[in-house]
């Protein structure tokens, strides 16, 4: 198998069921997902199994969803059927509302950071919101994409901020607030 075809040497690439330009709106909401991917990859990588199992099995299927999410946005055949659904959105709600009880109550806005792999998932979360974003553009020009490819992103990124505190919080590794910022969480147990 050859890894290079020379036919994007013009500035096109294939889509599933067409070829489009290279800056077209798909490729770069695919493309994005497809960096959120490889930043879960890299969290994996610095997270211990004894301590994390239960994250890095919610990593590897996350990154199977993406997956499915980048070849749903790469669909432009009329009749799509998407490979994510709803089932992963809920899953994704469960797992945020573990991780909210888990971790110490939030009260003021935090920076990205504390650990080496909190602060890989608060990249995943906010290269998550661009393709978010990207998806948005999408759906304007093609309103047949797939339905569960906005709410899916919307709650990852979700996903990912809680994530990022239940991961520092297991490390014993501290939080950092945000010096001027106000209680704006009035303790309560919720995510950005």
């Amino acid at each position: 198998m050859l890894l290079y075809t020379k036919t994007g040497d013009k500035g096109k690439t294939s889509v599933i069921g067409g070829r489009v330009e290279k800056d077209d709106i798909r490729v770069e909401a695919y493309g994005t997902v497809d960096e959120v991917n490889c930043f879960v990859g890299q969290a994996m990588t610095q997270l211990d199994g004894s301590l994390f199992g239960d994250i890095l099995d919610d990593l590897e299927k996350i990154q199977h969803e993406l997956f499915d999410c980048g070849g749903d946005l790469a669909n432009v055949t009329e009749n799509k059927e998407s490979k994510l659904d709803a089932a992963a959105v809920e899953y994704l709600e469960g797992r945020i509302d573990q991780f909210i009880e888990e971790a110490p109550t939030l009260e003021k806005f935090i920076l990205p950071g504390g650990s080496p792999a909190s602060a890989t998932i608060h990249i995943a979360r906010t290269v998550t919101r661009r393709a978010e974003r990207l998806v948005v553009k999408l759906a304007k020009a093609d309103p047949e994409i797939s339905p569960a490819a906005l709410p899916y992103l919307n709650r990852l990124s979700d996903y990912f901020f809680a994530l990022s505190r239940v991961v520092n919080f297991r490390l014993n590794v501290k939080d950092v607030e945000y010096a001027r910022s106000a209680n704006v969480f009035k303790g309560k147990k919720r995510n950005n």
